[in-house]
């Protein structure tokens, strides 16, 4: 009897580790993950107001550079990988001193969030790179991700940007769509809520090696044609 109460209060624990959590503030998560602050931008701080101006040009000239012959990807979700170096390109070019994010180590890290360090007076800024599609921009779909990490790329008190652009099939190439953008928006994340939804994971290992996790039923070679 006891061991049937135990199995249902652990079975109780795991549905409430299951529910989501909802509208969490952004600003509170990286700070709890960090130590650091999601700061504001202030549309009165005349220093703020210079950088946007800067951050326009830079999506522009970005926008037009990634029209010029169009980013040849199999699916929408793949096209942000290859914003981000037009992106970065366009903020070096206006003095922005921008590179991929670095960790707590000093390294740099292609993946995770943010996805750019840049500078500005030698102030630094995050920046993330995102897509859309103007047909679900009203949707509920998901679109931002980030998860903690034992190098998490957040080491600065600063405010986050996001430059997210629009994109549409512009025409068929080698099998694949040819994206091109029409509009981008510039947005700032301190207000933003986020939700975090748990899941379970395993590994190579406990997966395939036969010893204490999946049960291996059979294997064999393939002979070659």
């Amino acid at each position: 009897m006891k061991n049937e109460e135990y199995l249902k209060k652990l079975e109780n624990v795991i549905k409430q580790m299951l529910q989501p959590l909802k509208d969490i503030p952004f600003n509170l998560v990286i700070e709890a993950m960090t130590g650091k602050k999601v700061l504001p931008f202030d549309f009165k701080n005349q220093e703020h107001e210079k950088l946007l101006a800067l951050l326009k040009n830079a999506a522009l000239n970005a926008g037009k550079e990634i029209n010029k012959l169009g980013i040849l990807r199999s699916r929408p979700n793949e096209v942000g990988n290859d914003i981000e170096n037009y992106v970065r390109k366009a903020l070096n070019s206006l003095g922005l001193k921008a590179d991929i994010s670095i960790g707590l180590r000093g390294n740099k890290k292609a993946t995770g969030y943010p996805d750019i360090l840049f500078w500005y007076n030698n102030i630094p800024y995050y920046l993330e790179c995102n897509t859309y599609n103007i047909e679900n921009i009203a949707t509920t779909q998901r679109s931002f991700y980030f998860s903690p990490s034992d190098e998490f790329k957040v080491i600065y008190d600063t405010i986050h940007f996001m430059l997210s652009f629009e994109i549409y099939i512009a025409g068929e190439k080698e099998g694949k769509h040819i994206y091109k953008s029409k509009s981008y928006k510039i947005l700032s994340l301190e207000s933003l809520s986020v939700d975090l939804k748990y899941e379970f994971n395993s590994d190579n290992q406990r997966l395939y090696s036969g010893n204490d996790g999946a049960i291996i039923l059979a294997e064999g070679k393939i002979k070659k044609d």
